[in-house]
């Protein structure tokens, strides 16, 4: 069974270099192998939109790798069918990464493919990224319009061709995923969650978490992320057909989540605007960090019935006695005459109570 690292903050490229140096990663680098990142490049967006990974996991990792003596690094990926590459990997700063670092970045919707048998037959996939010696899985967990969630076993998607992309909707996704998951290892996973979308691939409704965390088990960083955004498995239904399919373990307890720090270290939740403030606007808020915040209004988007709630969440709340009749979210809330401990307490415990 593998461990998750998890650490709070917003600064992406100091909270890589953490999870890298407390997981050892360097350890799973083959003997002459290099590293190739896969980050999530799905639309030419601004990571702070919720829907690309942040330029310094990027650069976290290649400073990382390098320190401890591996110089073939690269970035690869494709965006989904219809954008353009090139323009999305501008957008999200990965050119300055690039330069700074002389780092290449390879589009894969110009690479080379290769057949490779899978669990519903061959699919079709990028040469570079089976050929990496270590294939780093650099995921966002946001919402999707079309599998609820996506992150790591989706992330590898962006390895295939167009037209292969194509034909995954066509087989309705999920299996497809599932399958992929099976066949194409990846090393290592650093998911970002810093502000992963509410609800959809492409970005718009951020959800300011300030997390991220890294394992090495693609099933169970996926059952992880579920967790984390109030989700049954059983909604996010390529997770066990995966598991099935020998890609990895769902199954881990407390004891696996190693944390690196604690939530107040991320700061406070910043101001929400559009779809977020319309699932908040019977939040009581004071000083709430966010990563608590984040799985409040996740709890709230996957069950509309605590939206009529009066609910305290925050660390002004600590020590009083809070209102007859309140749901109070987190330790920091414990005066409420309901609340759901945690520090932070997950989006699934929290959206039962509803």
């Amino acid at each position: 069974m593998s461990n998750i690292y998890n650490i709070y903050g917003t600064d992406s490229h100091n909270m890589t270099l953490k999870l890298l140096e407390a997981s050892n990663a360097i350890s799973l680098v083959p003997s002459g192998g290099n590293v190739a990142l896969k980050p999530n490049l799905v639309v030419a967006g601004h990571p702070d939109d919720g829907a690309t990974t942040h330029a310094g996991v990027l650069s976290g990792c290649i400073e990382y790798f390098r320190d401890n003596g591996i110089q073939d690094i690269s970035i690869i990926e494709g965006s989904w069918v219809g954008d353009n590459t090139s323009r999305a990997m501008k957008t999200a700063g990965y050119d300055e990464v690039c330069r700074k670092y002389d780092v290449p970045f390879f589009d894969l919707k110009h690479d080379k493919t290769r057949s490779i048998s899978t669990p519903i037959g061959d699919i079709e996939v990028c040469v570079r990224a089976l050929e990496a010696g270590l294939l780093v899985n650099l995921p966002v967990l946001k919402g999707h319009c079309q599998t609820i969630m996506t992150c790591a076993l989706k992330n590898l998607k962006g390895c295939l061709p167009d037209k292969e992309k194509r034909r995954f909707h066509a087989l309705g996704l999920t299996r497809p995923i599932a399958a992929l998951g099976a066949s194409l290892k990846t090393g290592l996973i650093i998911v970002d969650s810093i502000c992963g979308d509410l609800n959809f691939e492409e970005g718009g409704n951020p959800v300011h978490t300030n997390r991220m965390f890294l394992g090495t088990d693609p099933v169970q960083i996926d059952a992880y992320g579920a967790g984390l955004m109030g989700l049954e498995l059983d909604r996010v239904p390529y997770i066990m057909i995966a598991e099935k399919w020998g890609a990895g373990r769902a199954w881990f307890t407390e004891k696996d989540i190693i944390s690196l720090n604690e939530p107040d270290n991320a700061g406070s939740y910043p101001r929400p605007s559009g779809r977020v403030a319309g699932l908040t606007k019977n939040v009581h808020e004071d000083s709430a960090c966010s990563a608590c915040y984040a799985s409040l209004v996740r709890a709230l988007y996957v069950n509309d019935r605590g939206r009529g709630r009066s609910i305290y969440i925050g660390q002004g709340w600590k020590g009083k006695k809070l209102p007859d009749g309140v749901l109070g979210v987190g330790n920091c809330c414990s005066g409420a005459g309901e609340c759901v401990k945690g520090c932070p307490p997950s989006a699934k415990d929290i959206a039962e109570k509803f």
